[in-house]
C-alpha cells in the first residue's frame, strides 16, 4: 500500500456567529435527528434553527464567537498523521464534519484528488449511534458516490470499551484539573436521545 487516506469524522460547529443558524438548520434537517418526512422536516429545521439562533449565538460568543471543534479535530488529524508516518509511502489525514464545513462533499473531492490506494474512515464518536456514526457514514457514502470515489474503504467503528480508552480520558481530565485554578468547574455535556433510538 503506497497511499493511505484517513478521514476523521466529527459533528462540526459554526465557524462564526453568522453561521450559527445554517449550522443548526443542517443539524435539525438530518433525518437521523428528526425523522419526519419532507417537507415537514425542512419546515421544522427552519423553525428550530431560527428560534435557537440568538441563544446559541450568545453561548458561542462566550467562547470566541465560534466552535473550537474544527481546530481541535485538525490538531488530532496532525497528531494521527505523525503517528502513522512510515505505515505507508504517503499518509494524509482529512477532517470531515457532519453539520458544518468541511463537509462530506468537499472532503470526498479532496480525498479523490489525493488518489489513495486505501481509505480508512474513523468516526471520533467512540460509541455507535444512528445520530452520529451512522449519520456521518451515510452522508460520506452519498458524497463518495457523487464524487466517484472508488478506492477500497474500511471503517473503524465503536470503541468505547477499547483497552485504555476510559483511562486515557480520565488521565486527560485529571491533568486538566491539576493545571486549573481551584475554583474551576468541570462540565460534562452530552445530548440525550429518545428511548426508542437508544433501544
Amino acid at each position: 500500500m503506497s497511499r493511505l487516506a484517513v478521514v476523521l469524522f466529527n459533528l462540526g460547529g459554526p465557524d462564526s456567529l453568522e453561521s450559527v443558524r445554517p449550522f443548526l438548520f443542517n443539524l435539525f434537517h438530518d433525518p437521523a435527528i428528526i425523522g419526519v418526512p419532507q417537507p415537514i422536516r425542512w419546515m421544522l429545521a427552519q423553525f428550530i434553527s431560527r428560534r435557537r439562533e440568538r441563544t446559541a449565538q450568545q453561548i458561542y460568543s462566550y467562547i470566541g464567537g465560534k466552535s473550537p471543534l474544527l481546530e481541535l479535530t485538525q490538531q488530532q488529524a496532525l497528531a494521527l498523521k505523525s503517528n502513522l508516518k512510515g505505515t505507508a509511502e504517503s499518509v494524509e489525514v482529512f477532517v470531515c464534519m457532519r453539520y458544518w464545513n468541511p463537509m462530506a462533499r468537499a472532503v470526498t473531492e479532496a480525498v479523490k484528488t489525493y488518489d489513495p490506494d486505501k481509505i480508512v474512515l474513523l468516526p471520533l464518536y467512540p460509541q455507535y449511534s444512528t445520530t452520529t456514526v451512522s449519520s456521518s457514514l451515510a452522508d460520506w457514502k452519498r458524497a463518495a458516490k457523487k464524487s466517484k470515489l472508488s478506492a477500497p474503504t474500511y471503517t473503524i467503528c465503536c470503541y468505547p470499551r477499547e483497552t485504555g480508552w476510559v483511562s486515557a480520558q480520565a488521565d486527560l481530565v485529571l491533568r486538566s484539573v491539576e493545571r486549573a485554578e481551584s475554583n474551576t468547574r468541570i462540565l460534562f455535556s452530552a445530548h440525550g436521545l429518545p428511548l426508542k433510538v437508544v433501544q
